[in-house]
């Protein structure tokens, strides 16, 4: 069968069955390399988009789960040549060891952005609890949500 779906604002025809997991076409018909495979049970948040304006793990919605809600990715929240600030605020405080969850904290971190411009500590944590890592750079990622949302404050 094959799917019309929105990914980052272009439209794009995937051939896939309908059981696919978005996670799949995602990475393996788009290309795209924000999403990674992690534990495939939506448990780890590594996979993490936003599907219609909600915070998703892509390895456990089907492709015809998804209907005609847009995707967004990381690789749709900016550019090289213009980060979204929650990017830039990830370099800016070192916020990855190997980095692997990098996507999932920067997706979750955005969808709280998204609904609370000023969140507090204990907030940010909250938000981010659900998306594993094993960095240990736990305090670098709570500066660089707040740091990002000084940046969209302005």
């Amino acid at each position: 069968m094959s799917y019309q779906i929105t990914v980052n604002g272009e439209s794009h025809v995937v051939a896939a069955a309908p059981e696919t997991p978005l996670l799949y076409v995602l990475r393996n018909d788009l290309g795209l390399n924000g999403p990674k495979f992690g534990c495939g049970l939506g448990q780890c948040g590594a996979c993490a988009a936003s599907v219609g304006g909600t915070l998703t793990r892509t390895c456990s919605i089907a492709l015809r789960d998804v209907g005609d809600a847009p995707i967004v990715t990381l690789e749709g929240l900016g550019t090289t040549l213009k980060l979204h600030p929650l990017q830039k605020a990830f370099i800016d405080e070192q916020a990855a060891q190997y980095g692997y969850c990098s996507n999932g904290m920067i997706m979750a971190a955005k969808a709280l952005l998204d609904q609370n411009r000023n969140p507090s500590e204990d907030e940010i944590k909250d938000a981010l609890a659900n998306q594993l890592c094993r960095c240990g750079v736990h305090n670098r990622v709570v500066r660089a949500v707040r740091r990002a949302a000084m940046e969209l404050e302005r």
